[in-house]
C-alpha cells in the first residue's frame, strides 16, 4: 500500500484519506519507520474500505470540466462579499473575535483557521446551500476557542450551531463533487 508520511511534533499516529485518494499518514518526529509500517498493516482493512468507498462515490458523481481562472475570480468576488458578513455574524453568537479573512481555491479544505486568529475559506463555499457556509464559518470560528477536533470543540460548534451534524454530513456527501472541479 502506497503512502505519504508528514512529521510534526504530534504524539500520535493518524491516517489521512484525500479526496483524490491519497493517503497520508501523521506521525511524531521520532516515531520509527517500522512502527508506522506496523501501524498502517494494522489499518489496513479500514484503509481499502474508505478507498473502496471513495471510488465508489466518484463513480456516482458526474464528470464537470475545472472551473476556469475567471469562474475562480468571480466565485472568489461572491464569497468576498458573502463570508465575512457570516463571520461578522456569528463571531459575537460564539463569542470570538478574529484577524484577517482570506478567500481562497482550495483543492482540500474549506476552511482554516491560524494561530493567529486569520480565517480562511475556499471560494467554493458560496456555491453550496447557505446553511452548509455558514456551518464552515462556525466551525472556523469555534477554532478560536479551541485549535483542536476535541469534544470540546464540536460541543462548542453544535451549541452555536444547531444544524452542524447534518451540513456536515452534507458537505461529506457533496462536497468532493465541488472541490473536483478544481483540478
Amino acid at each position: 500500500m502506497r503512502y505519504t508520511v508528514i512529521r510534526s511534533s504530534r504524539k500520535t499516529l493518524a491516517i489521512q484519506i484525500k479526496h483524490d485518494g491519497t493517503v497520508i499518514v501523521r506521525a511524531p518526529y521520532k516515531m520509527s519507520d517500522s512502527r508506522i509500517r506496523a501501524f498502517v498493516e494494522e489499518k489496513k482493512n479500514w484503509i481499502e474500505g474508505h478507498l473502496a468507498k471513495l471510488r465508489a462515490g466518484e463513480q456516482k458523481l458526474p464528470t464537470l470540466a475545472p472551473y476556469t481562472a475567471q469562474e475562480l475570480r468571480l466565485l472568489a468576488d461572491k464569497a468576498m462579499q458573502i463570508i465575512p458578513e457570516r463571520v461578522r455574524h456569528y463571531a459575537p453568537l460564539v463569542g470570538v473575535d478574529y484577524g484577517r479573512i482570506t478567500i481562497r481555491n482550495q483543492r482540500t479544505r474549506w476552511g482554516s483557521c491560524s494561530g493567529k486568529g486569520n480565517l480562511n475559506f475556499n471560494c467554493l463555499l458560496v456555491l453550496l446551500p447557505p446553511e452548509v457556509l455558514d456551518s464552515v464559518v462556525v466551525h472556523e470560528l469555534c477554532h478560536r476557542k479551541h485549535m483542536d477536533h476535541s469534544a470540546a470543540f464540536y460541543a462548542e460548534v453544535r451549541r452555536a450551531f444547531p444544524a452542524y451534524d447534518r451540513c456536515r454530513l452534507w458537505l461529506k456527501e457533496n462536497g468532493a463533487a465541488y472541490l473536483r472541479r478544481l483540478g
